[in-house]
């Protein structure tokens, strides 16, 4: 197989928008402008609420949607304005893995087929391709035996996810888009997933971009953390600093969402009112301002900016703050 070349930095992407034009004529900004890279052997974790555009985004990187404007580097070549036709080698460079395991596998090809098929479509497929066939099934601990001659409905859900990773893998890739691969699944076999996929980086050096409502799956496998609100970043960070002392109000309340027990009942709950504003109806200053709870006036005039407030940890947000163990702070941050 051709030696693929080495680069540090597997993806960079730049003031990226995605938008989508509705039936009745206006225009969805999914994505506004975001910008964020991933290094070599690193995963990166966009998390938010539905609607937030953490798909789009994810879309967008793997060139589903053509990006309005930005540029999308993927080892070092753009690929947001590449032709359908100059993007059809590349691809075998950044494969995704879908939400619902399920439904991403063709329900009429064994498993032997399925992972074949993308040998087939890149002119990959050789006197060794079984033997990569079933070393494809070991990596993410399916018995070939047991597997190839299968089709998708006489496995578990957790098992056709480990059938997606195979499939995604076996191309040998840059990088892998995992858009909410556990979301689907048990919450025991999304352990299981889990740690499929951190073996799989740590043996393999694979480089992730991991897309996730959940912070508790977050925590276990990410090394960087974006988190999306309304189609902007509005805090980026280490995984340990940002989930353990969040400087944006949405953060802390994202953070607050995860159950914990406490032997003295001290965990808080921080609950925002009303809903997420429209992405059709651009509204002045900080976007979060009308379920933010320690909002000021300020907030309506001016739009925050992404600004470090330590090495690596940057924040939109005119009043950030941490949160420690006790989030009583932001109730004193609002009398303030």
């Amino acid at each position: 197989m051709k030696t693929m070349p080495s680069f540090s930095r597997v993806l960079q992407v730049s003031n990226l928008h995605v938008e989508y034009a509705t039936a009745s004529g206006q225009t969805v900004r999914a994505v506004d402008g975001v910008s964020f890279s991933i290094d070599r052997a690193e995963t990166l974790a966009l998390v938010g609420e539905s609607g937030c555009g953490k798909s789009s985004v994810a879309r967008a990187v793997m060139r589903l949607e053509r990006p309005a404007a930005g540029t999308i580097h993927l080892e070092g070549e753009d690929i947001a304005t590449a032709s359908e036709r100059s993007l059809k080698p590349k691809r075998r460079r950044f494969q995704m893995i879908f939400q619902d395991p399920v439904a991403s596998l063709n329900p009429r090809r064994r498993v032997r087929d399925i992972l074949a098929a993308p040998l087939r479509v890149n002119g990959l497929y050789d006197a060794d391709a079984p033997a990569r066939i079933a070393a494809a099934l070991e990596q993410v601990g399916l018995d070939p035996a047991y597997a190839l001659d299968r089709y998708p409905r006489e496995f578990s859900g957790g098992q056709c996810q480990r059938i997606s990773i195979a499939r995604a893998l076996i191309l040998d890739p840059g990088m892998l888009v995992c858009d909410e691969p556990t979301s689907a699944l048990d919450v025991s076999v999304r352990a299981q997933v889990l740690n499929v996929l951190n073996t799989l980086r740590a043996s393999l050096g694979l480089t992730m971009l991991f897309i996730s409502h959940d912070l508790a799956v977050v925590r276990n496998v990410a090394d960087r953390v974006a988190v999306m609100y309304l189609g902007k970043f509005c805090e980026t960070g280490p995984a340990g600093v940002l989930l353990n002392a969040p400087a944006h109000p949405y953060t802390a309340a994202l953070l607050s969402a995860i159950p914990q027990v406490t032997p003295d009942g001290s965990a808080r709950r921080i609950h925002l009112q009303g809903e997420m504003p429209s992405p059709m109806q651009h509204q002045s200053g900080c976007q979060f301002r009308s379920r933010c709870p320690v909002a000021r006036p300020r907030c309506a005039e001016v739009a925050p900016q992404l600004q470090p407030i330590e090495p690596g940890h940057e924040v939109a947000c005119h009043f950030p703050y941490a949160i420690d163990a006790n989030p009583s702070r932001i109730k004193e941050e609002t009398q303030a």
